[in-house]
């Protein structure tokens, strides 16, 4: 495929599929400088909502990690200690209502956030989730529990992705614990496949959970990008999506301001990592970064608002 045809520009005209709602979810183990390989991957079939768990993300970074043609709905950045977090994507074409789950949130017993999606006659709540492995079960569970009871309404279709670190390959106390919660409200784990492989162990323990009963016609996939030690999980549901109208668009703001800050950016990198580099695959890929880094900080999204022309 040609690199051109992954330009931001093409990638921000291309459109999620409106026959299906597809949410992605990943233990990324760190987000910085992978967010144009993560949506090279995802391209051309993107997905309506990105969920990342371990995005080790602080919050002044979060705002400056962006990827191209979504906005954060919701998220969660450690302050005490190192790596964690998690946060979600929502494409552009659709609107979300965030949820403020901070008095929830302990870091490494339970990290949480959510958004509302209205989808046709459909109300989803999409919850994403990370627990660290010497995180507190029962503080786990209870608080857990506490988020799906301020949540829970009879109308809500609730869809849980994240990495719990429980293997549910293997049968349990965790998973027992867990799986009797979350019966409470009808919901079950999807994921039957290995996601996280190493040298020394093969585990599930990332998964998603859904209530079967309404969603019948769903499938969910592992899917390998090598972004992390462990696989993402893609589920796709068959619900038709009724997008926002294209009178409100993303593009970036052009001038001869931001023109001349990006020649002037351009003009003091030093471009010291693409020249220290033997391997002509390293020395793109830092040159893009480095790039892409200088272009989307001199050129920023704006909306617009298209105009009908019309001529009788």
């Amino acid at each position: 495929m040609n690199m051109n045809d992954r330009s931001p520009q093409n990638i921000n005209q291309i459109k999620v599929n409106s026959d299906i709602f597809k949410i992605y979810h990943q233990n990324v183990r760190s987000l910085r400088r992978k967010t144009h390989e993560l949506l090279s991957h995802l391209y051309p079939d993107l997905p309506h909502v990105i969920c990342l768990t371990e995005h080790h993300l602080n919050i002044l970074e979060k705002s400056h990690v962006n990827i191209e043609s979504y906005t954060i709905g919701a998220q969660f950045c450690r302050a005490l200690y190192e790596r964690g977090g998690v946060i979600i994507y929502v494409h552009n074409s659709l609107k979300f209502t965030n949820f403020d789950l901070s008095e929830y949130c302990k870091e490494k017993d339970i990290e949480i956030c959510a958004v509302k999606l209205n989808i046709n006659s459909l109300t989803m709540c999409i919850i994403t989730i990370y627990r660290d492995p010497s995180g507190n079960l029962t503080y786990f569970l209870q608080n857990l529990d506490n988020v799906l009871q301020s949540l829970y309404t009879p109308s809500t279709h609730f869809i849980i992705c994240g990495d719990l670190n429980i293997n549910y390959l293997v049968e349990n106390e965790q998973k027992k614990q867990l799986e009797n919660l979350l019966l409470t409200y009808n919901l079950i784990g999807i994921v039957d496949f290995l996601t996280r492989i190493n040298h020394t162990s093969a585990s599930a323990i990332d998964n998603i959970f859904i209530d079967i009963s309404r969603f019948e016609d769903y499938s969910v996939i592992p899917f390998s990008n090598d972004l992390s030690d462990h696989d993402a999980q893609i589920l796709t549901i068959k619900i038709p999506v009724q997008m926002q109208s294209d009178r409100l668009k993303i593009i970036r703001k052009v001038d001869k301001h931001t023109i001349l800050d990006f020649i002037y950016k351009l003009s003091n990198e030093s471009w010291d990592s693409v020249f220290n580099n033997n391997d002509v695959n390293l020395m793109f890929n830092s040159f893009l970064n480095t790039y892409l880094r200088i272009l989307y900080s001199s050129f920023p999204p704006i909306r617009t608002k298209s105009r009908n022309h019309k001529n009788n």
